[in-house]
C-alpha cells in the first residue's frame, strides 16, 4: 500500500493541519490531507491554456483536455484551447508535472502537490494518476467571487489513506448496461475511487460470454451480457482514469445460473432455473467432481486473460451445504478424507481453486469465508459481516490481518441497505482506537462500498450510489481525523449537485418516477411527502427476498424514494437547536404548516393513479404528525401547557405513523417526538 506524498518546498506557504478550521474548509470530497487556504483568488479566463511535463502516458494528455472541456462547460467561457499536450508550458495557466508514467496497479501512485497562486496553477506528481486525481480535486474548487469564476489561492498536499478505494456492482441480480458502468466510472473518478469490483455470476444470471462455454450466456443470461469486446472497453475506461477492474465468479455457492447449463457439475441430479428471486439458495457446485476444476481452470483461464489486474474474486460465501448433505458420493468422500465439515469441503475446493488462479499468475480474493488455517496468505480476505448477520462488525477484517492476510472492508459500505451517509462515514477500516500492530494494519488496504442489485435496475442505481457513495470514498481516501458529520453533509449537499454535471441521474430519476406516478397530476405535493421518507431499512423491505422478482416493476413509491433524506434530516437537527435556544420558530413553524396542509394536496393524484393507494395513510400521517408538531411548537413559544391526554393521543399516533407506506417511511418523526418531551418536560417541571 502506498502512503508516499510528495513535498516541494515553498516558501510562500505554510503547511497546516489537515483539520481545518470550519471556516477554512475547502469544497472538496474527498478532503486532501494538508490544505493551506489563502483569501485570495485567480480568476479563469478565456484564454486559460494547460501544458503537461514531464514522462507521462497519453492518457494525462486526454484526461487533461477533459478536463478543460468540463471546466468550459462549469463556467461557459468558450476556452480557445482545444487540446492539451505540452506545447506551450512556460505560458500556461495551469502547468502539470510528471515524473513518470503510473501502473493501474494495487500499488499504484496517487500523490499529488496542487498550488495555485500569483504564479498560476501547478500541479506536481510522481505520476500520471496522481496528476489525474489533482485536476478532480482542482474541478470541484471552481468558486463564484465578484461576478466572476475563479480558483482559491491554495496549497494541497495530498495521498490516499488507504490505497483499495472500490465500487462492487452486482451486474448479476440486475444487468446493468454499459453506459451506466461509464457514467459511474466517471463518478468514482471524481471522487478518487480506483477499484471496480464487478459481480459477474450469481443465482440470477451468468453475464460474461465467453469462447470456451458458450452456453453459460446463451442459457444463464437471459440474453444479458457482456461480450469479451464490451468488457475490454470497461477496462479501458476505467484505466483512463485510473481505476483497476476486479472480476469476480462466485463459486461454489450463488451457481444457479452457472448449473443452468451444466447441471453435470451441480451437487444435485436435478433441472437447475435461473433464481427470480433474492436469497440463498441451494445449487452448489459439487467439490468432489474433478470435471468441476476442469470446467473452473478453463473458464479461470479466460475470464482472466481479459482483465490485466493480479486479482481474481471466487466469492466463497453464503454456501449453505444443503445439497452436500443430501449428496451420498459428497458425504462418502468427506468421510473418506477426514472432512467432518461443510466448512472444511469448501476450504478444500477453495485451496483447489487458489492453486489454480496462481497457475495463471492471479492472487485470489474472496468473500471473508475463505479464510481458514490453510488458505495462503497470499489470498485477500474481504469483510462483509456485521450486525445484519449477527456478527461483531470488522471482526474478520482483523482477524485476517492479525493473521497476515491482506484485507478490505464491506461491512458498513452496503449502500443497498439504505443507510445514513453518516453511518457510512463513521466506519472506519482501522480507527487508531483498535488495538492492531503496525504488521496488521499494513495489511488492511481499505475497503469496498457494495451495491448489490436485488431491488436496484439499471434506472435506479444511481439514486442507491450517489451522494451517499461520496462519503465512504472521503473515509477510504482522508485522514481518520476528518470525521465532522456535519461539515461532511456541508460538503455532501455541494458534491451531490456537482455529480450531476457527470450524467448521472440520482437527482433526475426519483423525479422522473414521481412524475410517471403522479397521472398528470403537478408532482409537488408527491415530492414534499418523498423529501421527508426513507426505503425501508437493512434487508426489511423486502422480506424473505420474495417481495419482489428480478423482473418485478422498480418504478413505484420506493423506487423514488432515497436514503438519508435530507429535508427530514435537517428539520430534526432544528428542532434540536430550538430547544438548545436558537431563534428558529418561524421557520420550524412554516415546514409543519406546509407538511400538515399536504395531503389535501396528495389526495387527489392519489384517486387518479391508484398505484399510490399505499401511501394514503403515509401522507395522511405526515399531516396528522405535522399537526401535533405545530400545536407542540406553539405551546412552547408561548410557554403554554397542553392536556396530557392531548400529548398522550399525539404520542400514539405517532406510533402509528411509523407504519411503513409503499414500503417507506417516515424519517421526521423525531422531530417532531422531541417536541412534545419539550411539553411534557414543562409540564412535569410545573408540577
Amino acid at each position: 500500500m502506498s502512503r508516499s506524498y510528495i513535498f516541494v518546498p515553498l516558501v510562500l506557504f505554510v503547511l497546516v493541519s489537515c483539520l481545518p478550521a470550519k471556516a477554512q474548509y475547502v469544497n472538496v470530497m474527498p478532503y486532501p490531507q494538508k490544505v493551506d487556504l489563502q483569501d485570495k483568488h485567480y480568476f479563469i479566463a478565456k484564454d486559460f491554456t494547460i501544458a503537461l511535463s514531464g514522462d507521462y502516458r497519453p492518457r494525462l494528455a486526454a484526461q487533461a483536455t477533459r478536463f478543460l472541456r468540463r471546466l468550459d462547460e462549469q463556467t461557459g467561457l468558450f476556452f480557445q484551447q482545444f487540446q492539451v499536450d505540452g506545447s506551450g508550458y512556460k505560458e500556461a495557466n495551469l502547468k502539470i508535472r510528471v515524473e513518470k508514467k503510473g501502473e493501474v496497479l494495487p500499488d499504484m501512485k496517487e500523490a499529488y502537490e496542487l498550488t495555485i497562486d500569483d504564479g498560476g496553477l501547478h500541479i506536481i506528481a510522481d505520476t500520471d494518476i496522481g496528476a489525474i486525481r489533482a485536476l478532480e480535486t482542482l474541478l470541484q474548487l471552481v468558486e463564484v467571487r465578484e461576478g466572476r469564476y475563479a480558483f482559491p489561492y491554495v496549497q494541497i498536499q495530498d495521498a490516499p489513506r488507504f490505497s483499495w478505494r472500490g465500487l462492487m456492482l452486482d451486474v448479476a441480480r440486475h444487468f446493468m448496461p454499459l453506459e451506466v458502468i461509464y457514467r459511474n466510472l466517471d463518478a468514482m473518478a471524481a471522487l478518487k475511487l480506483n477499484v471496480l469490483h464487478l459481480h459477474l455470476s450469481d443465482d440470477q444470471g451468468f453475464r460474461i460470454a465467453t469462447e470456451t462455454y458458450p452456453e453459460l450466456t446463451e442459457l444463464g443470461s437471459d440474453g444479458l451480457f457482456y461480450t469479451k469486446a464490451e468488457l475490454q472497453k470497461i477496462i479501458n475506461y476505467a484505466a483512463e482514469r485510473g481505476i483497476r477492474v476486479v472480476p469476480e465468479i462466485d463459486v461454489p455457492g450463488h451457481a444457479t445460473a452457472i448449473l443452468v447449463s451444466h447441471p453435470e457439475l451441480g451437487s444435485a441430479d436435478t433441472t437447475y432455473q435461473i433464481q427470480r428471486y433474492a436469497g440463498i439458495f441451494d445449487p452448489t457446485l459439487d467439490p468432489t467432481n474433478e470435471a468441476v476444476y476442469e470446467f473452473l481452470e478453463n473458464l479461470f483461464e479466460e475470464v482472466a486473460a481479459i482483465f490485466p489486474d493480479p486479482y481474481f474474486h471466487i466469492g466463497g460465501d453464503e454456501n449453505m451445504g444443503r445439497h452436500w448433505d443430501a449428496n451420498e458420493k459428497i458425504q462418502a468422500f468427506m468421510q473418506a478424507r477426514g472432512i467432518d465439515t461443510n466448512h472444511e469441503l469448501q476450504t478444500y475446493f477453495n485451496i483447489r481453486i487458489e492453486k489454480i488462479l496462481a497457475d495463471q499468475n492471479k492472487i485470489t480474493m474472496g468473500w471473508e469465508e475463505i479464510m481458514t488455517p490453510d488458505m495462503p496468505k497470499s489470498a485477500l480476505i474481504h469483510s462483509w459481516r456485521g450486525a445484519w448477520e449477527g456478527v461483531t462488525p470488522k471482526a474478520s477484517l482483523y482477524a485476517a490481518a492479525r493473521s497476515g492476510y491482506d484485507a478490505i472492508l464491506s461491512n458498513g459500505y452496503y449502500l443497498d441497505l439504505m443507510m445514513t451517509a453518516e453511518e457510512h462515514y463513521l466506519m472506519d477500516p482501522a480507527p487508531a482506537s483498535v488495538d492492531l500492530d503496525d504488521e496488521a494494519r499494513s495489511h488492511i488496504l481499505g475497503g469496498e462500498m457494495c451495491m448489490w442489485s436485488e431491488l436496484v435496475t439499471e434506472h435506479t442505481i444511481d439514486s442507491r450510489l450517489w451522494p451517499r457513495g461520496a462519503a465512504i470514498a472521503e473515509r477510504l481516501w482522508s485522514a481518520e481525523e476528518v470525521n465532522d458529520v456535519d461539515e461532511m453533509y456541508r460538503r455532501l449537499s455541494i458534491v451531490n449537485q456537482y455529480l450531476e454535471r457527470l450524467h448521472l441521474k440520482h437527482v433526475s430519476e426519483p423525479k422522473r418516477i414521481l412524475r410517471q406516478l403522479a397521472a398528470g397530476h403537478d408532482p409537488k405535493p408527491l415530492e414534499t411527502l418523498l423529501e421527508v421518507v426513507e426505503p425501508m431499512k437493512g434487508y426489511t423491505r423486502n422480506p424473505g427476498g420474495t417481495m419482489y422478482a428480478s423482473y418485478s416493476p422498480f418504478t413505484l413509491w420506493a423506487d423514488a424514494a432515497t436514503a438519508d433524506a435530507r429535508v427530514a434530516r435537517v428539520f430534526n437537527e432544528q428542532v434540536e437547536a430550538f430547544l438548545k435556544g436558537e431563534a428558529l420558530h418561524e421557520s420550524l413553524k412554516t415546514q409543519l404548516i406546509t407538511w400538515e396542509a399536504n395531503h389535501d394536496q396528495v389526495v387527489p393524484i392519489i384517486e387518479d393513479s391508484p398505484v399510490l393507494k399505499q401511501i394514503s395513510n403515509l401522507s395522511a400521517n405526515l399531516s396528522e404528525a405535522a399537526k401535533s408538531g405545530r400545536v407542540a411548537l406553539e405551546a412552547i413559544v408561548a410557554q403554554r401547557e397542553l392536556p396530557a391526554e392531548w400529548v398522550a393521543r399525539a404520542r400514539k399516533q405517532l406510533v402509528e405513523a411509523r407504519a411503513n407506506g409503499g414500503r417507506t417511511e417516515l424519517q421526521m418523526l423525531e422531530g417532531v417526538e422531541r417536541l412534545l418531551d419539550q411539553v411534557d418536560y414543562r409540564r412535569s417541571a410545573q408540577d
